[in-house]
């Protein structure tokens, strides 16, 4: 594992995804897991529409990156065959834990998105939500996404986008406000947007990230991020639905494999 990887580790296996949001409940319980669900689901509340979680009853998923296991949950309860991996031993603890306590199984691994410990086709769904942008080498985990999914199966991956509102306030705040105007905005959200090394993308280049999949559509979503006023402050969700969505900090890729 290179340097940037094992520093990527560390700060996730520190400080996994959404655990911030109930940290005035102990860390495994039902309480805890249950204020996770809520802030994530209210919080961003688009993410069932857009993702569809009863989408694949009876058919088998896995999630790449699978944090505190919140969306794995959804899937398991959406009737799915559920397989996750995590780069963090915490990650992946947690979310057998969680399964368990809703009384549902799953198949749990640390593992490394750009090594996928699966045979070539072996999923129907592969998810990934807000992950692969933190791994040094996206492209090879977007090409191991592709190759354990079957043919006909479905891909659903979320990564940032460049030309957000949240990358325009990472420029104001790190690059205008710090001397820095000519920075750019990939440079400081790799350098202060949550993991280092953390990277987006335009449309086109997460296309080409997916190009090997067929009908490849992206959809970008304008976030509670997006109108970040301070740490757990932010401007009225209402006010989502008068930016446009193409200042979205989140850019969702759909597509199968042919």
């Amino acid at each position: 594992m290179n340097n940037l990887k094992t520093t990527v580790q560390a700060f996730w296996e520190a400080s996994p995804c959404g655990a911030g949001d109930a940290d005035s409940q102990p860390e495994g319980t039902l309480e805890f897991f249950e204020e996770v669900e809520r802030q994530r689901y209210t919080g961003d509340d688009f993410m069932r529409k857009v993702i569809g979680f009863d989408q694949c009853r009876d058919k088998k998923l896995l999630e790449v990156g699978c944090g505190l296991g919140t969306d794995l949950l959804q899937f398991a309860r959406g009737g799915a065959h559920v397989y996750g991996i995590d780069l963090t031993h915490r990650g992946a603890g947690l979310t057998r834990k969680r399964l368990e306590l809703y009384g549902f199984s799953g198949t749990l691994s640390v593992a490394d998105s750009e090594t996928l410990p699966f045979a070539d086709n072996s999923f129907d769904f592969v998810y990934s939500w807000g992950v692969i942008h933190h791994t040094p080498d996206t492209e090879k985990a977007a090409q191991e996404i592709m190759r354990v999914c079957k043919p006909g199966g479905k891909v659903l991956v979320m990564v940032y986008h460049t030309r957000s509102l949240l990358a325009l306030q990472a420029w104001l705040r790190y690059g205008v406000m710090r001397g820095k105007p000519f920075s750019s905005a990939k440079d400081l959200i790799a350098k202060h947007i949550e993991s280092p090394g953390t990277k987006s993308y335009s449309v086109q280049q997460a296309k080409q990230l997916f190009a090997g999949l067929k009908g490849v559509e992206i959809q970008r979503i304008v976030t509670r991020y997006d109108l970040r006023v301070g740490r757990r402050r932010f401007l009225p969700g209402q006010l989502r639905k008068v930016v446009p969505s193409n200042l979205g900090w989140f850019m969702v890729i759909h597509g199968a494999k042919g």
